[in-house]
């Protein structure tokens, strides 16, 4: 081990990345209100559902004053500001489906939405850190952190299924919590060959995995698959790799040529980047190149502690070196675990995007008024994540990629 080594190892904690022990990746006690001077934004952003309903958005937007960013001092202030700005957006481009798309986003919302981003490290697009992260409150302050305690800051269409679509991944990311405080002792076991306290941090990594699995699972009960599918998906689509928006979105008063950016994607959330890293998790060719554009739109130092994490020595050679057969069991539960996890977001995805995209295909030539969500919902994305990747098969690869970092079998 270097002495570059030995110094990352003693010095990664999580603080130093913006992670906190009781939220993780989760913006701490969002807010929900900025200073009076930003109501002009904030009275659309809490009300983006109505507004898009009467078709009344984009007049709205069009009449907002150009408001500077100077006013915002906390990095609170900037996300909540990020999210709200980030929502209209996608309501402004959305409001009238994908066959009524605008090419430009009027300067009044373009130019503080990109200095917004700018102070932030974002891109100026509605993101996971935004749509998930940062848009969370508790009904009651006392109570538990649960579904029937949470609700969203922002909205967007799509209604108890929007709201149950983002808190249960949310729930998903308080459910990594306790991997990701495993992962500085993970590195202080590997520096010093201590295996046990390996071994106890990966058998807590891979509960924690576990218990993401679970929690995933409540997306069946609260999200229903015609209103993700028919309502709610084209507003988290972005433009670039979308047949909707070929040539992207021109930010008025930012530059002349159209900017190109991904919409919101699971690939977004930093989990499983930092899981991926710490398990020796290789993710190449077209899946790589996706997974590693996605880093850009996380919060900056979230993005380095993935880097960080792949930068310290090798926990797969620390265990396979040690011949350590509870060491190895636990490792390998890890991976099991991880895989379990990735199986099941396929068959989510399953359930809210393939199955419906072939139902909407069989029903466009029917005339059958149950089911006009599904029928009349965007086809641009039919076969696509709203991050614009061809999402079975991306998600089949990363999976069948992780199954590649099992340990050898030792048959004697």
């Amino acid at each position: 081990m270097s002495l570059a080594d030995q110094d990352s190892t003693k010095t990664f904690c999580l603080d130093s990345y913006y992670v906190s022990e009781d939220l993780g990746f989760i913006l701490q006690e969002p807010l929900t209100e900025l200073p009076p001077y930003y109501l002009p934004w904030m009275d659309i952003a809490l009300h983006l559902p109505e507004l898009v309903h009467s078709r009344e958005l984009r007049s709205r937007v069009n009449r907002m004053p150009l408001l500077s960013s100077q006013y915002l001092q906390t990095h609170r202030e900037l996300r909540l500001a990020h999210l709200a700005l980030g929502a209209t957006t996608m309501s402004y481009v959305w409001q009238e489906g994908e066959d009524n798309t605008v090419k430009v986003l009027p300067r009044n919302l373009a130019v503080p939405y990109w200095e917004v981003s700018q102070r932030l490290g974002l891109p100026p697009i509605f993101i996971h850190a935004d749509a998930v992260l940062a848009n969370w409150k508790k009904r009651d302050p006392e109570r538990p952190f649960d579904m029937e305690n949470l609700d969203l800051v922002v909205r967007l269409p799509g209604g108890d299924s929007l709201r149950g679509f983002f808190m249960v991944t949310l729930l998903v990311e308080l459910a990594a919590i306790p991997a990701l405080k495993s992962i500085p002792t993970v590195f202080r076991g590997v520096s010093c060959g201590h295996t046990e306290a390996v071994a106890q941090a990966l058998q807590d990594i891979s509960k924690s995995i576990h218990d993401m699995t679970e929690a995933c699972k409540l997306m069946h009960v609260y999200v229903e698959p015609s209103v993700f599918y028919g309502v709610i998906r084209i507003y988290l689509s972005g433009w670039k790799d979308n047949p909707s928006m070929p040539n992207g979105l021109i930010y008025e008063g930012v530059q002349p040529e159209p900017l190109e950016f991904s919409g919101g994607s699971a690939a977004q959330s930093s989990l499983l980047h930092c899981l991926d890293e710490l398990l020796g998790i290789k993710h190449e060719a077209k899946a790589g190149v996706f997974l590693s554009r996605m880093r850009d739109y996380m919060p900056p130092a979230h993005k380095q502690m993935i880097q960080d994490i792949s930068r310290q020595p090798s926990l797969r050679n620390f265990v396979q070196e040690q011949c350590d057969e509870e060491l190895n069991q636990v490792f390998q539960l890890c991976v099991t675990k991880l895989i379990e996890f990735r199986n099941y977001h396929i068959n989510i995805v399953s359930r809210y995007i393939t199955v419906p995209a072939a139902r909407a295909r069989q029903l466009r030539y029917e005339k059958n008024t149950k089911e006009e969500l599904i029928r009349k919902a965007p086809t641009a994305l039919e076969e696509r994540g709203t991050g614009g990747s061809s999402i079975m098969s991306f998600l089949k690869t990363v999976r069948d990629e992780t199954k590649q970092v099992f340990l050898p079998v030792n048959k004697n």
